[in-house]
Parts: C-alpha cells; sequence; structure tokens
C-alpha cells in the first residue's frame, strides 16, 4: 500500500513535538506539503528543523500561531489560507482533583481543545468542499469514552470532538470532504512522562515507572504499554490521504485495545 500525498498540502495543529510532531512527519514523508504550528518562533523553529533533518526535500511551512485565540487563528490562516488536510491536533491537559477544577480552567481547556478546532474547520471546510476533495481530522483519545477521574474536564473536552467530528462530517456529506477522528490511546510524550510521574513518582527507572502507570492507572490497556508517537501518525496518514475515502465520520481507535467495547 503506498500512501502518496505529492501535491497536497495539510496544517497539524500543535505541531512542534511529541504525537503532532510525528504526524507532521508522517505526512510529510508521503509527500505532503505541511504546516508546523506552535505558539513561539523558538518551538516552531525547533520542529521544523527536526522535520528537515528527518524528512529529505521536506517541504515544510512554520506556522508561529497560538491557535486558540482570534489573532493566532488569524495568523494561521494567513500563513496557509489553504488546505488539503487539516489535522486538527492541538490540546492541552493537567492532572487536577475533580472538585478543585475551577470554572476559568473548564474554559481555558474547552477553548484550546474543542473551539479552536471548530474555528479552523469553518475555516477550511467550505473551500475543501467547493474543491471536491478535503479531509479534517481530530485527535481525540481514550479519554473521550474513559473519563479519567484525575482530568475530567480534559475527558470533556475529548468526548465533546468525537461530537463536534460526527456532526462537521454530516455538513460534508456528498462533498469529497471526509471528516474523523482518531482516538489515541495513553502515548509515549514528553508531556506524558510527566504526567506519569506526577502520579507514580521521580524514583523509579522510566521502564518500570510506565509499568506501574499502565498496571495502576490504565490495567484495561491490551497493548500494556504507552503506543508511540509513530504509531498514532500512521492512521492520521492514512486517513489524509485518497485511500480513505470511504472512511468518513468515524471514531477510529488507536488506543492498544484500551476502551473496552467493540465499537466506540
Amino acid at each position: 500500500m503506498q500512501i502518496d500525498l505529492t501535491g497536497k498540502s495539510a496544517l497539524v495543529t500543535g505541531s512542534t513535538q511529541g504525537i503532532g510532531l510525528a504526524i507532521a512527519q508522517g505526512l510529510a514523508s508521503a509527500g505532503a506539503r505541511v504546516g508546523v504550528n506552535g505558539r513561539s518562533e523558538e518551538s516552531v523553529g525547533r520542529a521544523v528543523d527536526e522535520l528537515r533533518a528527518a524528512v529529505h526535500g521536506a517541504d515544510v511551512v512554520p506556522v508561529v500561531a497560538d491557535v486558540a485565540t482570534d489573532d493566532g487563528f488569524a495568523a494561521a490562516v494567513e500563513a496557509m489560507p489553504e488546505v488539503d488536510a487539516l489535522v486538527n491536533n492541538l490540546g492541552i491537559f493537567e492532572s487536577r482533583p475533580a472538585l478543585e477544577i475551577t470554572d476559568e480552567e473548564w474554559r481555558r481547556v474547552f477553548e484550546v481543545n474543542v473551539l479552536a478546532s471548530v474555528r479552523l474547520t469553518r475555516h477550511h471546510l467550505p473551500e475543501m468542499a467547493r474543491r471536491g476533495w478535503g479531509r479534517i481530522l481530530y485527535i481525540a483519545s481514550d479519554s473521550a469514552v474513559v473519563t479519567p477521574v484525575e482530568m475530567i474536564h480534559y475527558g470533556m473536552s475529548k468526548t465533546a470532538l468525537l461530537a463536534v467530528s460526527r456532526g462537521f462530517a454530516k455538513e460534508a456529506a456528498g462533498t469529497g470532504v471526509t471528516v474523523n477522528s482518531v482516538i489515541a490511546g495513553p502515548t509515549h510524550t514528553g508531556g506524558v512522562e510527566d504526567f506519569v510521574r506526577s502520579l507514580v513518582g521521580d524514583d523509579l527507572p522510566w521502564d518500570e515507572a510506565q509499568r506501574e502507570f499502565m498496571t495502576k492507572h490504565r490495567p484495561q490497556s491490551l497493548l500494556q504499554r504507552l503506543i508511540e508517537p509513530h504509531e498514532i501518525a500512521a492512521m492520521v496518514t492514512y486517513l489524509s490521504s485518497p485511500l480513505a475515502s470511504a472512511t468518513t465520520g468515524g471514531a477510529l481507535r488507536v488506543d492498544g485495545g484500551y476502551v473496552d467495547a467493540i465499537l466506540p
């Protein structure tokens, strides 16, 4: 199976590290022109350099913008007015006792994790539909289905993305534009390493800390390890390609069997 995105362009929000950077690399490796997005010139520049070093001849567009703000949205649109694939990857999370999450924290998580992607979708979907081709993706989480008690505001935002994805897929019906969400399971990123350490402590070597985290806090996982970012990126690259032309309105799992259901 050959995935060829030559001639296509893609914007990946929140793509200076972790899952987002892996997705950007996957798309660039398939030949797409990729917008790498982050909030600072330093972080974007570092990611662009890393991507060009990893993918020979990569066509990369730096997109320095906080897309969760009006000004940042405008800057992102100015940098890439039209795209063939929009990957809404940007997301924030933190561990907080449920009854201590403030109104402001609820709003912030919703603004960043949900509304930022809605704004970009509203901009790009009409033009994709006019051209008769496009791919819109939302990076959700197992937390959308299995709400984590230690961060229910994050779980809420990811559940909302499943509804947003399904709704926009209906809006795009018959246009040649597909809209899907990807349910990512517990994934090995720098932020997740910090999160794991916050729960199991700093004393254990990483391999032991990871095992303890999975055993105590994510025992449903059939993979029994953290997923690597490139494993998420492989699904996203496929869904962004012409090969996924009949897949829309779906919530596709790359969760290591974490969600205990036959269907999402």
